[in-house]
């Protein structure tokens, strides 16, 4: 008696976990052919193949469902430089050289995810739910920089690892917005090798050990 009344609790899990990963998607499909303004339930509910009624059940509000969205973009990106960190062992070189590598992933900034970042980064200021998504997981992403930067200062890296925190993000920024507005012009591959020479100029102990002429 008690598997067939969990039975049906755990399908129904599936099921919402389904439809509102269908719904998550094709949001960011919605985003990339309308824009962010022009987004709806109604336009996300056609791109999943849903009623807008479905739509609005799962995240009662156009609000509620971008917010989900970013929270959904920022989820993937931090799981992407996580596992890089985590793969790449305990030296704080290693583990720059794998989130450099990692932030020129098309999965960080293909040309299905740069819009969508800018999309939402232009309404941060507007936006409250926006701002403390972002903040969120920018708080987590910061934290795990200043950690890698304090290791390699304590390993003959000079400089505050604050301020070499804000160079890092600032150049992996300034890079993916090249790429964003002028596509043609850059590429993900001489973006990062990019990144690479000029932390390696930056900070002269890492010469040589992140990989600077990849």
């Amino acid at each position: 008696m008690a598997e067939s009344r969990t039975k049906p609790r755990k399908e129904r899990t599936e099921n919402a976990n389904r439809r509102r990963r269908q719904l998550l998607d094709a949001a960011k499909r919605s985003i990339l052919a309308h824009g962010l303004a022009r987004t709806t339930l109604a336009t996300v509910a056609e791109e999943a193949g849903l009623s807008q009624g479905v739509a609005a059940f799962y995240f009662k509000s156009k609000n509620g469902l971008l917010a989900e969205t970013l929270r959904d973009l920022y989820s993937q990106y931090e799981v992407l430089w996580m596992g890089a960190l985590e793969r790449a062992g305990s030296d704080p070189r290693d583990q720059l050289s794998a989130l450099i590598a990692t932030d020129f992933e098309a999965k960080a900034c293909g040309p299905k995810v740069l819009p969508l970042w800018f999309a939402f980064w232009g309404e941060l200021r507007f936006s409250a739910q926006y701002a403390e998504v972002a903040q969120e997981f920018d708080q987590r992403r910061r934290e795990a920089l200043t950690r890698v930067w304090d290791a390699l200062i304590q390993n003959g890296a000079s400089g505050d690892a604050d301020e070499l925190c804000d160079w890092m993000e600032t150049l992996t920024d300034g890079y993916w917005q090249h790429l964003h507005i002028a596509p043609g012009g850059m590429t993900r591959a001489r973006a990062e090798r990019a990144a690479r020479v000029c932390l390696a100029r930056l900070v002269p102990a890492l010469v040589g050990s992140i990989d600077a002429d990849k």
